[in-house]
């Protein structure tokens, strides 16, 4: 397979390659060099590594429900 990188040094992977590695828009790709070459993974979240906010967040303030703000009458410039 081949493809082509643009002058932006861009690449575009076929839609088959990318739906195989399980990827889609916004995901990251991880290049990894080998002795025989290059390899491409998905880069996924290792969320061990991410911090809790449990114990930090104010508990006497209510979750804010984002369904619930769109369906409140607001000025336009604050609608999304």
């Amino acid at each position: 397979m081949v493809v082509k990188i643009t002058s932006k040094r861009q690449v575009t992977f076929p839609a088959a390659v990318l739906k195989s590695l399980g990827v889609g828009p916004g995901d990251r790709l991880e290049i990894i060099e080998g002795p025989h070459g290059f390899t491409v993974k998905p880069k996924r979240i290792d969320y061990s590594k991410l911090g809790t906010l449990r114990g930090k967040l104010d508990s006497r303030i209510a979750p804010f429900d984002i369904n619930q703000f769109r369906d409140q009458p607001h000025e336009r410039s604050l609608r999304d």
